[in-house]
C-alpha cells in the first residue's frame, strides 16, 4: 500500500506539473496576441496573477535610461510597492528587484508599510542582460500565507516570455512611428514638388492657392488658412483666399504692411506666430469659440518682398520643431514665387492682348482700310461715268466687286485667327472636324481631313490638344498668307508615333529669309511640338506651297506643363 500511494503522488505531481505548464504555455501565448505595448502590459499583470493564483499584482516598466515610465496596478499601489523594505539590507524592494535576476519573496511585511497586504513576489523582466521592469504580485488569493518556490519558478519562467511580448511591442510601435515618419516625409515631399510644378505652371491664381494650401492644411493639421496678397498698385494687402472648415480667422479683408499681427509679419518678412490670441486686434469672435489657439502668419517672398501673407489657425497650442518652421518657410517662398510667376504671365497675356490689338489694328489700317478707301474712290469714279461712259462705268463697279470680295477675305482671315477658342473638342478627330469646317466657311479655301483610327487611339489628350491647337496655327497662317486654293490636313500613324502634316498649294516662301513675315505662328507651333516631346519641321519654297509636319509619341514622355491655348 505504501508503494501504491507514492505512486499516486506521483501520478498527481506529474498531473499538477502538466496543469501548470499548460496554464504557463496558453499565458505566454496570450501576450504575443496584442502588438500594442499597453495591451501587451495589461496581460501581464492579469496573466502573472492568474498563474499563482495571487489577489493582486503590479508591474513597473522601464525607460531606455532606466527611469519607472509606467505603472499598473490591479490592487497594488505604486506608494505600497515603494515603501516596502528587504530586511536584508535595509534597502528598498524596487531597488534590490533592479539590481538581480531572480525573483524574491517577502513573508509578514510589516503592516504599517504594506496596509493589508502581507506576502509579495517580486520578479524581474529581463531581456539581453537588461532589467525592463519587474512584476509585483501580493497575498495569495486560496488562504495560503504565502507564495511557494513553484510560483516563484513559474513567474520567472513568465517573465522570460513577458520580456519577449515588451521588446516586440516596442519593436511594432518603433515601427509605426517610422512608417509615420515616412508617410511624413512623403508628404512633405509631394508639397515641394506641387511648388516646383506650381512656380513653372500657367495655373490661375485662386487655383494655385487652393492646390497648395489644402495639402498645407492637411500636412500641419490645420484648421483654417486666409490668405492676403499685396495689391501691386496701392500696396494693401488684401483677402484673396480662404480655406479649411468655415471659421473665419480675421474679421478685417485687409491692411497694411505694418498694421496689426500680419502687418507685421509683412513688415519684418519673417514667420511669427502666437498662442495669445487674446492680444490679437481683429480676431473673429469664432475663433474663440471654436477652439483656435494657436495663429500663424506666414510671409509669401519673392524677390526678396513680401507679396502677400498667410494666416494659419490651429487648435489648442501648437508647438513647431525646426523641421516644421523650415518646411513653412520653405512654402511661403514657393508660394511667394508662384504668386509673382503667376502675375507675369497675366501681365505678359495682357501685354500680348494689347500687342495684337495694336497689330491687328495697324494691318487694318494699312490693309483692309486702305483697300476699302480705295474701292469708295473706284465707285465714286464709276458713278461720274455712268452717262459719258456706260461701259467703262460698268468696269469699274466689277473692279469695285473684286476690291470688296478682296477685303472680305482678309476679314475672314482675322476672324479665323481671332477666334480660336470657340471649337471644343471631345476628339481630335472631332476637333479637327470642326477646324476644318470653320476655315473653309471664313477663307473660302478648300480643304480636306484625313485621320488613321489607329494614330488616335489612345492618344494622350496633352498631345491631341497640342496636335489640335498647330493645326490651328498652321491653318490661320494658310488663311492670311498663303493664297492657297487647298489645303490638305491629315493625321497618321508611322511605327508607334503619331504625324501631323498640313500641306497647302500656295504661293510658299522662302524659310531662311521671310519668316519674320509669317509674325510667331511657326515659332508657336515649333514650341508647341517641343513641349509635348514632338519634332517640327517645314518645307516650303517660294510659287511650291508649304508643308508643315509634326512627328510625336502618344504619350508625353517629356511631362512638362503644355502650352495654355
Amino acid at each position: 500500500m505504501p508503494h501504491d500511494n507514492a505512486l499516486a503522488e506521483v501520478d498527481t505531481q506529474n498531473s499538477i506539473n502538466q496543469s501548470t505548464g499548460l496554464s504557463l504555455h496558453h499565458a505566454a501565448l496570450s501576450l504575443f496576441s496584442d502588438l500594442s505595448l499597453e495591451g501587451v502590459l495589461k496581460r501581464i499583470v492579469q496573466s502573472s496573477r492568474d498563474l499563482v493564483n495571487a489577489r493582486n499584482a503590479a508591474l513597473f516598466l522601464y525607460d531606455e535610461i532606466n527611469n519607472k515610465e509606467t505603472y499598473l496596478s490591479a490592487g497594488i499601489s505604486r506608494e505600497q510597492v515603494e515603501s516596502i523594505l528587504v530586511p536584508s539590507d535595509g534597502k528598498s524592494l524596487t531597488d534590490v528587484m533592479s539590481d538581480t535576476s531572480v525573483g524574491l519573496r517577502l513573508v509578514n511585511v510589516p503592516a504599517q508599510v504594506s496596509g493589508d497586504l502581507k506576502s509579495f513576489l517580486g520578479v524581474p523582466i529581463r531581456a539581453y542582460g537588461k532589467t525592463l521592469g519587474q512584476i509585483f504580485l501580493a497575498d495569495k488569493a486560496n488562504g495560503t500565507e504565502h507564495f511557494s518556490d513553484e510560483d516563484q519558478s513559474l513567474i520567472e519562467m513568465f517573465s522570460s516570455h513577458a520580456a519577449a511580448a515588451i521588446e516586440n511591442a516596442r519593436l511594432y510601435k518603433q515601427v509605426l512611428m517610422n512608417e509615420a515618419e515616412l508617410t511624413q516625409r512623403n508628404e512633405e515631399l509631394e508639397l515641394i514638388h506641387s511648388l516646383t510644378s506650381a512656380v513653372s505652371s500657367s495655373m490661375e491664381l485662386e487655383d494655385l492657392l487652393a492646390e497648395m494650401f489644402e495639402r498645407v492644411l492637411t500636412l500641419f493639421s490645420a484648421g483654417s488658412a486666409e490668405i492676403f496678397l499685396v495689391d501691386e498698385t496701392s500696396g494693401v494687402f488684401q483677402m484673396s483666399y480662404r480655406t479649411g472648415d468655415s471659421q473665419v480667422i480675421w474679421d478685417k479683408s485687409r491692411f497694411r504692411s505694418g498694421e496689426g499681427f500680419l502687418g507685421k509679419i509683412a513688415g519684418r518678412t519673417e514667420l511669427g506666430w502666437t498662442h495669445d490670441l487674446n492680444s490679437l486686434e481683429g480676431l473673429s469672435e469664432g475663433v474663440f469659440g471654436n477652439g483656435f489657439g494657436t495663429i500663424v502668419g506666414l510671409p509669401l517672398i519673392a524677390r526678396g518682398g513680401v507679396v502677400g501673407v498667410a494666416s494659419l489657425g490651429f487648435r489648442g497650442q501648437r508647438k513647431f520643431g525646426d523641421r516644421e518652421l523650415g518646411l513653412l518657410k520653405a512654402v511661403g517662398a514657393g508660394v511667394g514665387v508662384a504668386v509673382m510667376v503667376t502675375r507675369l504671365n497675366r501681365q505678359a497675356r495682357r501685354l500680348a492682348i494689347l500687342e495684337e490689338r495694336e497689330r491687328i489694328a495697324m494691318d487694318l489700317h494699312d490693309g483692309s482700310i486702305q483697300s476699302i478707301y480705295a474701292v469708295g474712290l473706284t465707285l465714286d469714279y464709276s458713278r461720274m461715268m455712268i452717262d459719258e461712259s456706260p461701259a467703262e462705268a460698268k468696269g469699274s463697279v466689277a473692279q469695285a466687286i473684286e476690291g470688296l470680295d478682296a477685303v472680305i477675305r482678309d476679314i475672314r482671315a482675322y476672324i479665323l485667327d481671332l477666334q480660336p477658342s470657340r471649337i471644343r473638342m471631345s476628339d481630335l478627330r472631332e476637333g479637327l472636324s470642326l477646324l476644318i469646317r470653320e476655315f473653309k466657311a471664313n477663307s473660302l479655301v478648300d480643304a480636306e481631313l484625313q485621320v488613321e483610327a489607329e494614330a488616335i487611339q489612345d492618344l494622350d489628350q496633352e498631345i491631341a490638344t497640342a496636335l489640335f491647337l498647330i493645326a490651328q496655327e498652321a491653318l490661320s497662317n494658310v488663311g492670311k498668307h498663303a493664297r492657297a486654293r487647298k489645303v490638305w490636313v491629315s493625321v497618321r500613324s508611322l511605327d508607334e508615333r503619331i504625324s501631323l502634316q498640313v500641306i497647302d498649294n500656295g504661293v510658299g516662301f522662302d524659310h531662311e529669309k521671310d519668316t519674320g513675315n509669317l509674325g510667331h505662328g511657326l515659332n508657336n507651333m515649333a514650341e508647341r511640338a517641343r513641349h509635348v516631346g514632338g519634332e517640327f519641321e517645314v518645307l516650303s519654297s517660294p510659287g511650291e506651297g508649304t508643308t508643315i509636319t509634326i512627328l510625336t509619341d502618344k504619350k508625353n514622355l517629356r511631362q512638362e506643363p503644355s502650352i495654355a491655348s
